[in-house]
């Protein structure tokens, strides 16, 4: 019987958490047609929630977090795969409450695995992950809706997250002149160096907030944290924008009038990566891993093991880590 390392989350009878790497077999993986060793993971905030027993995200307990995985099939009951092959797998229930990618082995449906393009390393495309998945969809909504270059300035809320992050230096490499949002003005230098034209604190955008309109300013807007500040983004838009929005990490509550659509014609698409399904999936894959691949993936990632993800889980939950966190599970 093989046996792996894991990352597992346990609730104990006064309903706490707590986190520990230890070992397990592959037998009391979960049933799938896709047996996968993993190579590498990456660390969402939705993992992180997961890891802490937030109960809109994982129910069952004990427990594996990790909404990404990428590595090599071992096995495939169904032959949609062939073993050796290297595969992809965002979204749909890994890592909520099926068996996720923080551990050396998964077992899914098959289904929910990608074909990894050839332009994309296993580590690479764990490096994106769920954040760069979605942050492609953001830039594929505005670049669709015939947002252009020339049309004016992006705005990105939430800008050194794992989305927002993507988002930036995805727009900047397209042409875009990119406005990144933060509380974190110590990282300024951070998404300048990711392309970011000029960077603003998030304070600055929550200015005026009783106003049902604002100055026109954003030709489009990626929003990844909700709430008031995709509030005030959708006010500042000008004539005929786009919004993307993809997070709450500040609220799910949307306060703003239906001014700035009726009277500017503002567009706000949502963004879903959980049930994208599988032909535009696999096109956005495509993409970046071809015209759309990032030159700086390096500079957007920290590497960490299995043994470092507790930390790093505690610190994404107070909103202290920027870019990506990539985990590699043979550290």
């Amino acid at each position: 019987m093989t046996t792996f390392q894991a990352l597992l989350v346990e609730k104990s009878e006064d309903k706490t958490f707590s986190r520990s790497v230890v070992e397990r077999h592959v037998d009391e993986l979960p049933e799938g047609a896709l047996l996968v060793k993993v190579k590498y993971s990456s660390l969402n905030y939705k993992d992180a929630l997961s890891a802490s027993g937030n109960p809109g995200v994982s129910r069952n307990f004990p427990h594996t977090p990790g909404i990404d995985a990428a590595g090599t099939v071992v096995s495939c009951d169904d032959n949609a795969f062939n073993e050796g092959d290297d595969v992809i797998i965002t979204g749909y229930d890994l890592g909520m409450n099926t068996s996720g990618g923080f551990a050396e082995y998964i077992r899914i449906p098959s289904a929910w695995a990608v074909a990894k393009p050839d332009g994309l390393s296993l580590k690479e495309a764990m490096v994106l992950g769920t954040a760069g998945f979605t942050a492609g969809l953001s830039v594929q909504g505005l670049v669709e809706n015939n947002v252009t270059p020339e049309d004016g300035e992006i705005l990105v809320t939430g800008a050194t997250g794992g989305v927002g992050s993507v988002a930036v230096a995805l727009l900047a490499q397209a042409g875009f002149s990119v406005v990144g949002c933060t509380g974190k003005d110590s990282q300024a230098d951070f998404l300048m160096s990711l392309g970011a034209s000029r960077v603003i604190n998030r304070d600055s955008l929550l200015e005026n907030k009783e106003r049902p309109m604002l100055k026109e300013q954003y030709a489009g807007v990626v929003d990844t944290v909700g709430g008031e500040f995709l509030a005030q983004a959708i006010k500042s838009t000008q004539y005929g924008g786009v919004v993307t929005c993809c997070g709450l990490t500040a609220s799910a509550q949307l306060d703003v009038s239906v001014f700035p659509f009726i009277l500017r014609g503002v567009s706000l698409l949502g963004i879903d990566s959980v049930q994208c399904p599988m032909p535009p999936r696999v096109k956005l894959w495509d993409k970046l891993a071809g015209d759309w691949k990032l030159n700086q993936l390096e500079a957007l990632t920290t590497e960490v093991g299995l043994s470092q993800l507790d930390e790093k889980i505690d610190a994404i939950l107070k909103g202290q880590l920027s870019g990506r966190t990539l985990v590699n599970l043979d550290l």
